[in-house]
This record gives structure tokens, C-alpha cells and sequence, in this order.
């Protein structure tokens, strides 16, 4: 089946189409529809007749974006019509959705004259909070575009002009960088002289580049001032006194090639005929002005090259902008979307190419390098940072500019943006404000791993603690500095340090377990977990991130041999905080102890709870089974039991305890009070303690994989310093996050 197929059989399955309304409040009883619909609908229309910006309060209009088309010029299509524009249009609310949290309404106006269609929108402004104009022929678009933002007191913004001039020039910004050439200095040539073409000359003209160094082709040739009386305002306004000609003659020199015009109009020979250096972003789709290998092969020097397409480095790819702007715009209410928000937009996006990469970004590009340089001067698409590096910014320069009706708090507005991509990132920012309010020395064993090397430059970056990266110093800076990593980490070199007393502690720790003085030597030069472990147990660091490519039972054993569990605790667990669309739970125990007894449950449950508080999360426990509260008795179905009893007489305890109980009688209220209202959980608990090891593990995995949650974890309870064992083939978040719950875990201690 080609793709064609595909995508028809993509559209058209039920429900057709790609996008439907749900709803956000609760619609389940008499009193929810009352309080929906009539009567209770009435209160906030009276607010609104009172004061029309209560409309951001008390309906969706603050975070709903219209996207309007008449069709006239779709990428690729042509003038297909308003009804055949539609499926683009859903798409366009698709990517909204996804990547900012926006939902949208599409509007398809089967209406060619700029000034009637100026006219519809206008009259929707009540339901909108911004406007997104798609695939709307030149000039007429130009006109559309100017009427509204002149006439309606909401953001409009036309994605084809502007999309492109903001995305292609944070890689400007990039490869002028790169190249070591000023822009005011660049001379650039354009290919194509349409709506796009001209915004994005414009637009460069805003970043600091001069309007006479721009010299713009169209299907005729060079814009010269001869031919001024020959084009169109909007075209007119780039027209340079030189001698005409055609591309060829206009690429002769130039520092800079932006193609906005169609496939296969520029040859090697015209791409050697540029200065050093040179520039070229070919952006024709699918096909562009030149192909990537071909632009690359035709010169020695560098060639920075960008393109349309997903399959070459460097996509200019719309999605990078219009959701983060309007996101930015919408949060504070803005009024338009100016030319000070369209600079911050590519600025920020330019700075987020100099950071270092995630890894959940590099794997979904193949695993390929993304390093700051000719092949990556923009992010790509899918990197979640741009969200929180583009909206806040666009924000501001709105705050700055006069275009916001509202203010807002950064760090506040930081922890929204969180939540919108999932509770697992707005509860890790709890931890990490925690962490970063009182930093503390986090030791990182393997510190030669350049996922641990990379690591330690976020949490140092952030504020998270001081890592202190354990491993040959030399292999670790030199990998630092290839990576592009700006920092001097703190190492912790133990083939070459004095660590002696190390190994003497280690053998008065582990003499009469087997291990001499000259072994104890060896496991503290050769080994970095029993290394790190020790530097923990003496004070010499705070916390200890370990396990990133040894199996987790080993990489367990020298913290447990070195540290051990807490004074007043036995057994140590693994915890896992799965996070789901509106509820959080801890699973406890999934990687630690095979059978426990009640004794043991009963402790894996508080400590646990002690953890769910450090994520500002209230416990409420249940202890697991396939039995409801004596509903079957045997030797499996009491150790939970007896758990529960044990820690509902605790003084101690001072969150809600019961079991056994099975797992949706613990998760779901209807059963939990509808059958079982003696239990002491008047509420579904959020501390799940399955019965041993097998289920705990197999349990967190179904929740993760079928049910859709985010994992975080295993984070490592009842040790007497703070330890955290990494999975093998964790990424460099995974990292970072089980570093800040280490220094909580050390604020606590």
C-alpha cells in the first residue's frame, strides 16, 4: 500500500477526520449538565455581559485558535477550494494540539475577495482568543492579513509569510555564526518572490541584515528598479538598482541562498560561484532548488545547508514556531503578534541549537549526532524544550512591547508549561524547585559514560547540585570538550587521587565478609560504585547516582554493602511514580526485594509514603492482593493483611493505610466506598504495594506500557544515604531527575 493509501485509510477510519471536541468538566450527573447548560450556565454569561474580557475566565476563548483557509494556495495543491482544504486544515490543529496544548476550530470560507473574507473572520473575533491564516493565495494574503491585525483586538498571524521568515532565520542567525560573517554584512539572494519570500525578507531585515544587500528573484529574473513599475507593491519594495539578469547572475557572490520558488532551478556551477562559505537554504517542496548532496559536493569549503525535507539536516519545519508563538501570545493575552515576538521567537530557537541535545530527540532522528554546527543550526520539531524556551519568551518581548493585556510570573508560567506536556514533568518540577532551592554534591559513578558526562553539565547548569563525575579525568574532559560541553566538571580521578583512607574504610566495613586490604585497594581504584559508595558513606559527597550500564542487582550491591539501609529501617525498595493524564501513583516494590514478609512490606509502605511527600503528594496506601479484605485466607493473602494492621497501630503513621485489597477496588472509587465503605481510604489510594517483587515489576510495566503512564524511576527508598540505581540504557533525563530526588532525598537527611 503507498502512501496515498495510507493516508486515505488514515482519514477516513471512524471516527473520519482527525480531530473532535471533548469536554473538561465532569458531565456525569443531573447537577453537571444543570451547571453546563441551563440554568447554571446563566452566572458567567452575566460576568461577560458585565466585563468582556471575563470571557478568558469562564470559557475556552483563552486557549482557542482559529484556523482560517480559503483554500486558495495549499502547499503543493494549489487552489483546491475551501472543502478540499479541510483535511489541511485538521492537520494544522492537530500539530497546535500536540505540540502547544492549543485546541482549535477550523475554518474552511468559500470566499476569494480579500475584503469579504476580512469581514467573516472579523465578525468570529468572540469566539477566538488568536487567528492562524493557512493557505492563502498572494497578494490577497497580504491584504487579508494587515485588515485584520488593524481591525481585531486578537493575535493574527499568517503561517506561510511568517512561519518560514522566523525558522529559517534562527538558522541564519546560526549559520552566520558558524561561517564568522557579521549579517548586516551578508549579501543575500532570493529565489521566489511570493508571500513567503517577501515575509522572509522582511523579516531578515528585522534580525539586523540591510534591505540593499537583498537581491530577490522571481520567475522573470532579478527585481530591479527597472522593473519596479512591472511588480507588485510588496514586490516592489525590493527592487535593487543593479543590472538585471537572471538567478545565476544574482548568486554570483552572494554570502546567502534562500530558495522559496521550485525544485531544481540551481546548479552546482551557481553554487560555486558563491562566497566563501556559503548558505543555501533550499526550501522548495518536495523538491528543493537543489539537493542536499548535490549543494554539499559542488564546493571544498563549508557548505551550511538547510532544507524542507525531514530526511536532510537542517528542516525548516513551520511546527517550530507558529504553536509556541501563539502559545506565548495567548497566555498573556495578548493583542497581535508583533515583529519584537517574531525576533524572540528565532532568537530563542537559535540558542536552543547551541544547548546540548536530549537523548529522546537524538533516538528519534536514528541515533544520529546532533551537535551545534553545519548540520544542526535549528532544533528539531520534536525536542519538548522548545516549548519552554520559545513561549516564555515570546511572552515577554509581548510584555516588553505593549501586546500583552496581562503579566506573568516566569517561574510560575514555566510549571504550566509543564503540566501541559503531562503530570510526570509538573511533578518533577516539584523535585527539582526543591532541589535547586538547596543544592547538594551528587556523586555520578561511570563518569566516563558520556551520558553521565552530559548529565552532569544540565544538573550543574540548572542549579540541580554539584556533580562530581567519577572516573580518568582526562578521558572525561576531553570527551566533555568533543561533546561541545562548556563546563569544568568536578572529578573524582581514583587512579590517580590519594584514596587511601577509602580503602581502609572499605576493609574495616567489609573484613569479616571476605575482602582483604589489597582487594578493598583494588574495588576503590577499579570500581566506581564501591568508589562512590564510600565517598557517600564519608561525607565527602551527599548523594549517589549509579547502575547505567551494570545489571541493577550489582549495581545495588556495593551501596547496600558500604551504605546500607537507615538506622531505624531494614529493608531498602525500589519505587517507581507512574503519572497518568490526572492521577499519580507510587508502585512499590519493583526492583528489590523478591518475597517479602509483612515486616517488610509494612516498611517498603512507609518509606514509600515518605517519598510521595517529597512530590508534595499526600499518601494513601494500599496494600495489594487478589483478595478483598479476608475474601480468601491463606499464607499470601495474610502478609498483606498483616501489613496493613502493623501500620494502622503505628503512631508513626500518619497517612491512610488497609488491604488486602485487590487492585481496582484500591484505584477505583466507585468500589472502594460503593462495596468496601468501612475502608480506612476514603479516597483511591496513590500508594500501590503489590505483595513481592514478580507482581510489583510485571504490575508497573502493564500501567506503563498499556495504560499509558510516564515512569520515573526506580528511585531507591530506606537507605541510610541517598542512592539511586539507574537502569541500564537510561537517557540523560532520566539522569537529571533521579539526581534531583537525591538531593532532596540528602535535604531531608
Amino acid at each position: 500500500m503507498g502512501l496515498d493509501e495510507d493516508a486515505l485509510e488514515y482519514h477516513q477510519t471512524d471516527p473520519p477526520g482527525k480531530i473532535e471536541i471533548s469536554t473538561t468538566k465532569s458531565t456525569n450527573t443531573q447537577r453537571d449538565l444543570s451547571l453546563a447548560y441551563s440554568p447554571g450556565v446563566a452566572a458567567p454569561c452575566r460576568k461577560i455581559d458585565d466585563d468582556e474580557t471575563q470571557a478568558y475566565t469562564y470559557t475556552a476563548k483563552g486557549n482557542l485558535v482559529g484556523v482560517v483557509s480559503n483554500g486558495s494556495a495549499v502547499l503543493g495543491l494549489g487552489d483546491i477550494g475551501a472543502q478540499a482544504s479541510k483535511p489541511v486544515m485538521e492537520g494544522k490543529g492537530v500539530l497546535f494540539k500536540r505540540f502547544a496544548d492549543i485546541d482549535v476550530f477550523d475554518i474552511e470560507l468559500d470566499e476569494s475577495d480579500p475584503h469579504k473574507f476580512v469581514e467573516a473572520v472579523k465578525m468570529m473575533e468572540p469566539t477566538f482568543g488568536g487567528i492562524n491564516l493557512e493557505d492563502i493565495t498572494a497578494p490577497s494574503c497580504f491584504t487579508i492579513e494587515e485588515r485584520l491585525r488593524e481591525e481585531i483586538d486578537i493575535p493574527v498571524f499568517h503561517d506561510d509569510q511568517h512561519g518560514t521568515a522566523i525558522i529559517s532565520g534562527a538558522a541564519l542567525l546560526n549559520a552566520a555564526d558558524i561561517a564568522d560573517k557579521d549579517l548586516e554584512d551578508l549579501e543575500i539572494v532570493f529565489s521566489g518572490a511570493g508571500a513567503s519570500a517577501i515575509a522572509t525578507a522582511r523579516f531578515y531585515v528585522s534580525l539586523g541584515c540591510r534591505a540593499e544587500n537583498i537581491t530577490m528573484c522571481d520567475s522573470s529574473g532579478i527585481i530591479t528598479e527597472t522593473r519596479a513599475q512591472e511588480v507588485n507593491e510588496y514586490k516592489r519594495q525590493f527592487a535593487r538598482d543593479i543590472p538585471s539578469g537572471d538567478l545565476a547572475d544574482a548568486m554570483e557572490g552572494a554570502d546567502v541562498f534562500v530558495g522559496l520558488s521550485v525544485g531544481g532551478i540551481v546548479s552546482q556551477e551557481m553554487v560555486q560561484s558563491m562566497a566563501s562559505n556559503p548558505v543555501i537554504f533550499a526550501m522548495a517542496n518536495p523538491d528543493p532548488e537543489i539537493g542536499y548532496e548535490e549543494a554539499k559536493a559542488a564546493r571544498d569549503d563549508d557548505v551550511i545547508m538547510a532544507t524542507g525535507r525531514s530526511d536532510y539536516p537542517n528542516q525548516v519545519n513551520n511546527v517550530l514556531g507558529f504553536p509556541f508563538i501563539f502559545r506565548g501570545a495567548l497566555d498573556v493575552r495578548a493583542t497581535e503578534i508583533n515583529e519584537e515576538m517574531k525576533v524572540a521567537c528565532a532568537e530563542a530557537l537559535a540558542d536552543l541549537a547551541r544547548q546540548d541535545v536530549p537523548d529522546a530527540v537524538v533516538k528519534a532522528y536514528g541515533d544520529e549526532p546532533l551537535q551545534y554546527g553545519p548540520d544542526y543550526i535549528i532544533p528539531k520539531p520534536v525536542d519538548p524544550r522548545v516549548l519552554f524556551q520559545v513561549a516564555p519568551t515570546v511572552a515577554e518581548a509581548a510584555i516588553e512591547s505593549g501586546a500583552a493585556r496581562t503579566d506573568f510570573d516566569l517561574d510560575a508560567y514555566e510549571e504550566e508549561l509543564e503540566a501541559r506536556l503531562g503530570k510526570s514533568r509538573e511533578m518533577m518540577r516539584v523535585v527539582l524547585n526543591k532541589a535547586k532551592s538547596d543544592p547538594k554534591t551528587v556523586a555520578l559513578a561511570e563518569g566516563e559514560n558520556e551520558k553521565m558526562i552530559r548529565a552532569a553539565y544540565q544538573i550543574q547548569e540548572q542549579g540541580i547540585a554539584a556533580p562530581i563525575l567519577i572516573g580518568d579525568e582526562s578521558e572525561i574532559r576531553q570527551t566533555a570538550s568533543s561533546l561541545g560541553l562548556e563546563f569544568t566538571p568536578q572529578v573524582a580521578d581514583p587512579s590517580v587521587g590519594d584514596y587511601e583512607e577509602y580503602a581502609d574504610r572499605l576493609h574495616d566495613l567489609r573484613a569479616r565478609k571476605g575482602i582483604t586490604r589489597t582487594e578493598a585497594g583494588e574495588l576503590i581504584e577499579g570500581d566506581s560504585n564501591y568508589f562512590g559508595s564510600v565517598m557517600v558513606e564519608q561525607g565527602d559527597a551527599d548523594a549517589l547516582l549509579t547502575g547505567l550500564s551494570h545489571h541493577y542487582p550489582s549495581a545495588l550491591r556495593p551501596p547496600l554493602q558500604v551504605i546500607g539501609t537507615a538506622d531505624d529501617v531494614d529493608y531498602a525498595a525500589g519505587v517507581y511514580m507512574l503519572t497518568f493524564k490526572n492521577r499519580v501513583v507510587f508502585v512499590a516494590d519493583a526492583t528489590v526485594n523478591q518475597a517479602p514478609d509483612e515486616e517488610v512490606l509494612a516498611e517498603v509502605t512507609k518509606q514509600t509514603g515518605k517519598l510521595a511527600r517529597r512530590f508534595n503528594v499526600e499518601p494513601r496506601a494500599a496494600l495489594l492482593s487478589y483478595s478483598n479484605f479476608g475474601s480468601v485466607d491463606n499464607d499470601g493473602t495474610r502478609k498483606p493483611r498483616r501489613a496493613a494492621t502493623m501500620l494502622q497501630d503505628d503512631p508513626e503513621v500518619d497517612f491512610p493505610v488497609d488491604g488486602e485489597m485487590q487492585a481496582d477496588t484500591a484505584v477505583v472509587d466507585d468500589i472502594l466506598e460503593g462495596t468496601y465503605g468501612f475502608s480506612e481510604l476514603e479516597e483511591p489510594a496513590n500508594v500501590l504495594v503489590f505483595p513481592n517483587l514478580e507482581s510489583g515489576n510485571i504490575g508497573y510495566k502493564l500501567l506503563q506500557r498499556l495504560g499509558g503512564a510516564d515512569a520515573i524511576g526506580p528511585m531507591l527508598v530506606g537507605m541510610d544515604r541517598p542512592v539511586h540505581v539507574l537502569q541500564r540504557g537510561d537517557e540523560v533525563k532520566d539522569i537529571v531527575n533521579l539526581a534531583s530526588v537525591a538531593v532532596v532525598d540528602a535535604q531531608q537527611e
